[in-house]
């Protein structure tokens, strides 16, 4: 009789046991499609806004769910898992024109991308999308941006290129300008709608490493490649323009710490005085490098290659660009971050690393300095205004500024968190400003996970808890 009670108890727990795990299973496939249907519904939402003016894609909104659940440390693994399975089931459910499937790049095979009306009329962006070498797993990608000729001939020749250049195995991103004339900028804002749909797409795919990516270019591509380093830093392993030069006010350096930065341009490339903005750049790292030369983790905070090739002009070896940005491989949380949110093309980034604006303190620019130790956050938040100093004679281009700064009052910032920046079992104290304002324990939340894939779309950067501070 005792033999056969504890074999029905025994019963009975197994039962109890499997209806739970029945029950737990059937609660992650709810929340899943849960957080999927928002996924979905806050994309649509983003199409909606990019069709319907100009001034709303600038605007550059945050989103944040109501979708709310804590989770014990052990937990947070599964549920970002599910998150990120959830982000992308939502976006190939979309409606949209999808990036190509990778074929061989020697093949040239050809792919389009509409690009909405209210951004850029008639703006249709031919591209290859290949692959190079033979490797399974992951794989580096590569942007590049060509030169300001024929766009035909330069899109053709860009493609010869990518071919060429010793750096597989590989995937090559190489599109054409959609217009020419006033829209040959690859900086504008038609073209930010196809670098975050590319960013976006690409890293659902399996095979596309998120932590090798690399944005390169020529003459008119060095200026696009080298404004979109420092737009885009915190997605780029490294970035390599060439035969351009930028006004640094269009791609503040300090944005490239944390990534690798080559830029190569002929001694004697005067044109549009190249030459004389790759030096100022050059003069801007180097200067950056001794202010700071280490981040938090003690790691090289600014690794550069900015070289003048003597006796070149316009034309220079571009064979020395990737094989060198393909040694890098990015840090996804770095203790140090160092970012001058502006604007390019009347359009702001609304997030960056794991920094999220959710109020600007000022409409024009925000200089963000946040490093992180011994579980303390500190972030000196301070405006920034350019003063030209030097104005070529011909076109009034601006060539050099002095920049001054002011502490900046009346923002709210997001700041997210992970055990790679700050032990989360013990408390964080965050300093705004030379001011305390947080000191407790961050417990993880499913909310912070969807926010943060929402904003940054980026597997490695499903962040599991945030601290909000206004200053």
């Amino acid at each position: 009789m005792r033999q056969t009670n504890h074999f029905i108890i025994a019963v009975g727990v197994v039962f109890a046991l499997s209806a739970n795990t029945h029950i737990a299973h059937a609660q992650g496939r709810n929340m899943q499609e849960k957080v999927k249907n928002y996924f979905l519904q806050t994309l649509k939402t983003k199409q909606d806004e990019e069709l319907k003016s100009k001034e709303t894609y600038q605007r550059n909104r945050t989103y944040t769910t109501s979708i709310q659940q804590v989770m014990k440390a052990n937990e947070i693994a599964k549920n970002q898992k599910m998150v990120w399975t959830a982000w992308c089931e939502a976006n190939r459910a979309l409606k949209e024109e999808k990036l190509a499937k990778p074929e061989d790049l020697r093949k040239g095979v050809k792919a389009s991308w509409h690009l909405p009306m209210t951004l850029e009329k008639e703006a249709v962006m031919p591209y290859y999308y290949g692959r190079k070498g033979s490797s399974e797993g992951k794989l580096p990608l590569f942007l590049y941006l060509h030169g300001s000729g024929p766009k035909e001939q330069e899109w053709s020749t860009g493609l010869a290129l990518g071919n060429r250049f010793k750096d597989g195995p590989s995937l090559y991103f190489i599109p054409q300008i959609p217009n020419e004339g006033d829209y040959y900028r690859w900086w504008q804002v038609a073209k930010q709608f196809a670098w975050e749909r590319l960013l976006r797409q690409a890293l659902i795919e399996d095979n596309v490493d998120a932590n090798r990516l690399y944005v390169f270019g020529i003459s008119e591509g060095g200026y696009g490649s080298q404004r979109l380093a420092s737009f885009y830093a915190d997605y780029w392993a490294a970035a390599g323009p060439m035969a351009g030069g930028e006004p640094l006010k269009n791609a503040p350096i300090e944005n490239c710490a944390n990534i690798g930065f080559s830029f190569l341009t002929g001694a004697d490339d005067t044109g549009f005085y190249r030459n004389i903005l790759t030096y100022y750049t050059q003069v801007a790292f180097d200067s950056a490098q001794l202010a700071r030369p280490m981040d938090a983790d003690k790691r090289p905070l600014f690794v550069h290659r900015i070289n003048l090739l003597p006796g070149m002009q316009h034309h220079i070896n571009y064979d020395l660009t990737t094989p060198w940005l393909k040694n890098f491989v990015r840090n996804p949380y770095p203790k140090t971050v160092l970012w001058e949110d502006y604007e390019m093309d009347g359009r702001h980034r609304s997030g960056f690393y794991n920094l999220q604006v959710i109020a600007s303190p000022t409409k024009n620019r925000t200089y963000y300095d946040m490093t992180i130790h011994d579980n303390v956050v500190r972030v000196s938040i301070r405006e920034v205004e350019y003063t030209a100093v030097e104005r070529d004679k011909q076109w009034g281009i601006e060539m050099k500024f002095n920049r001054n700064y002011t502490t900046a009052k009346g923002g709210r910032l997001r700041i997210y968190l992970n055990n790679k920046l700050v032990n989360m079992a013990k408390p964080v104290t965050v300093i705004v400003n030379g001011q305390e304002c947080y000191r407790k324990t961050v417990k993880p939340n499913l909310q912070d996970m969807i926010n943060s894939c929402t904003e940054y779309y980026d597997p490695y950067r499903v962040y599991p808890a945030s601290i909000e501070v206004s200053f």
